[in-house]
Formats: structure tokens, sequence, C-alpha cells
């Protein structure tokens, strides 16, 4: 069997980086803190990472040169941490490629929810299929996904509503459940935003086969992704 899942944590800051690994820990997973980015880089080389936990001042470098350094060779999801909670830093943050943004001071229990959501959405078993014979592929680790062979331009949140939506097809999901899912603050949104933005997944998928209904409306209920798909056009 696998082991757990092994995170990263950069950070210089010796209190904060006990509480996230105590944090961490406590919800299963296996933990290394370093303090600098040349840590960092030789703890990447030694095992594999499933998230690198980054804080953006550290002694030796910018996390965000960091994040930049990260993304020419690898996927690996990455959660900033930051005492500057300007919008323009968490904009250049996600513009990099982070997957979220924690402002301090926080708490450890949130930046653990926020990886355990983060893992889901990545996970390289996560939805990456209907069924066998599915027309829709979804790499969750490098954000892309493909319907009938062609491949979808889709925004961050409408992709990450397709891969919570393909993980059960025709499982309804409420408005509610798919904010929690798919949005790193969900109280930052709202049950109109999820309908605007499946609007605009609805019409990603039929831009490829028109004649395919692929996101389902149950009055009352939410939405659900189809469980049976018609051959290519």
């Amino acid at each position: 069997m696998p082991g757990p899942d092994r995170i990263l944590v950069v950070e210089d800051e010796p209190a904060i980086a006990d509480s996230l690994v105590y944090a961490l820990t406590s919800e299963g997973f296996q933990v290394e803190a370093v303090t600098t980015l040349g840590a960092a880089r030789a703890a990447l080389t030694r095992a594999a990472v499933r998230l690198v936990v980054l804080d953006v001042g550290l002694p030796d470098g910018s996390g965000f040169d960091f994040c930049r350094e990260l993304r020419r060779s690898t996927a690996v999801p990455v959660l900033f941490l930051t005492a500057r909670g300007g919008e323009i830093d968490r904009v250049v943050g996600l513009e990099l490629g982070a997957d979220d943004y924690v402002v301090k001071p926080f708490s450890p229990r949130e930046v653990a929810a926020r990886v355990r959501a983060i893992l889901r959405r990545t996970s390289p078993g996560a939805a990456v299929a209907a069924d066998a014979t599915t027309p829709l592929m979804i790499d969750a680790e490098r954000h892309q996904a493909t319907f009938y062979g062609r491949p979808l331009e889709l925004s961050r949140h409408q992709f990450r509503l397709l891969v919570v939506l393909a993980g059960a097809p025709g499982r309804v999901f409420s408005r509610s459940q798919l904010l929690d899912l798919a949005w790193d603050d969900p109280t930052a949104a709202f049950d109109r935003t999820v309908d605007s933005h499946i609007k605009a997944l609805r019409a990603a998928l039929r831009s490829v086969h028109p004649a395919v209904e692929p996101i389902t409306t149950v009055r009352g209920e939410g939405y659900a992704l189809a469980e049976s798909w018609p051959p290519p056009p």
C-alpha cells in the first residue's frame, strides 16, 4: 500500500513551522520542514513530494521566484504563505502557478484543510475519466482536459468543476457542494457564481460536440455529469 502523502513545508519562522508540522502530521501527512530555498531544493531531490507549503519571504530568496523555478520542471501543487495580503501579491502568486494562497496570521487547521482540498483536486487518479469508454479525459496534475480528443480551454474554476463532476458521473452535486469542492474560499462566491461557470463549461463542451448535453440540471438540487456518451461526431 502507498504511504502517506509527503508534504514539504518551507518556512523560516520556527513557531509557524512547528504549528504547521503538527497540524499536517495530525491529518496523517508525512511532513518535512525546512527554512531555506536551498534546503527545499535538496529535499525535493531526496524523495517525491505531493505538495509544497511555501513562504513568500525566505532568507535566501523569494518564494515567488522559487515557484517560478518549480513550474519549469514539475506540476507539484504549491500553497503560498505570506504576511502580505494585497491583491497584487495574491494575483502574482496565482499567476505563477500556485494552487492556493494563505495570508498570515492563519489557522494551521485551515491550512491543513486547504492542503486536503488541493490534493483532492490534483490527485493523479482523480477524475481521469468517467468510465473506460468516456470521451472525456482529464489530467488533473497538468490542469488539462480533452473532450472527444479535442483540448478544452477552461478557466481555473471551470476546470475544477469539471474534475468534481467527472469524479462521480450521474451524481447530483448541489451548488453548495460544488462551491466547497471547487473554490479555495467558498464564502467568497455565490450560487449564481456556480451557475455562471457551469454555463461556460457547458458551452466549452458543446463547442466540441453540439449534440451532447454533457451536464444536466436537476431542478432544486444541482448539477450532474452525463453517465453515457454518443459516438464521436
